[in-house]
């Protein structure tokens, strides 16, 4: 384990706790029926039984238990242990139906071509080696298979001037409509974070047009980019927290 991947597993064992709290009220939201229409849009044709679908980097498991209660089988990943156990409580009398199990996302225990389809949430940024990471979901991946992964510009406002100027703007709006500030949920160590944020190569890249390179280069077929899914899964709130940081959704197929 690298210095640097120590610091993020101690930083997210720190924020389980948090973060957990946080999924849990998105989990009793509308934004949860949002989620499930958007990936269950993009399942393969088969019978539900028949499809394997892998959630790498699930922290307290919000994929799999949106996919588990709509009747599907989810193996789901993480490299945080505490993220783990929150995860498995959440998923109560679902369990049954995800495999929870600790792994790298750049180097997963599956063998070649398993999954049919990879989901990923708010991962990629954190990463030390994305495109490595990038490499080995593809390997996992089926022929045909399909990735499907969710992420934004989180931190390159520390890298980029205009983006700067922007994010503070945008904190400072928060404040003065007294709505609540997510980047100061429980658990959130916002200068811990951006330390760590400035040690990985996401804060750097201008995404998601790196990711379309990374994708072509590794031959992934039938790569598509939308920009901006804030109007399919945010909510209001999460709208006007993340204004200059949309969700981007990237679909590419084996």
């Amino acid at each position: 384990m690298s210095q640097l991947l120590g610091e993020i597993q101690d930083y997210w064992t720190n924020r389980a706790e948090g973060y957990s709290d946080l999924n849990k009220e998105e989990l009793a939201s509308m934004k949860k029926g949002m989620w499930r229409d958007l990936m269950c849009s993009h399942m393969p044709e088969k019978e539900k039984k028949d499809i394997r679908i892998l959630d790498i980097g699930t922290g307290p498991g919000f994929f799999p238990i949106i996919l588990a209660e709509a009747g599907y089988h989810v193996n789901a990943v993480d490299y945080t242990q505490e993220m783990l156990e929150k995860a498995k409580k959440n998923a109560g009398d679902l369990l049954g139906n995800i495999t929870f199990e600790r792994m790298d996302a750049k180097k997963l225990q599956f063998e070649d071509n398993t999954f049919d389809l990879i989901v990923s949430r708010n991962l990629t940024w954190n990463l030390e080696y994305p495109g490595i990471a990038y490499r080995e979901w593809q390997r996992v991946l089926k022929k045909g298979g399909k990735m499907l992964n969710f992420d934004a510009n989180w931190y390159r406002y520390l890298c980029n001037n205009d983006m700067k100027k922007a994010h503070d703007a945008e904190r400072q709006r928060v404040k003065e409509l007294n709505i609540t500030d997510k980047e100061k949920q429980k658990g959130v160590n916002s200068e811990w974070m951006e330390s760590i944020a400035m040690r990985v190569p996401c804060s750097h890249l201008d995404r998601p047009d790196w990711d379309f390179e990374v994708l072509c280069q590794l031959g992934f077929d039938e790569i598509s980019i939308n920009p901006d899914v804030t109007d399919i899964v945010w909510d209001k709130v999460d709208k006007m927290n993340y204004s200059t940081t949309p969700l981007f959704m990237i679909e590419a197929k084996k």
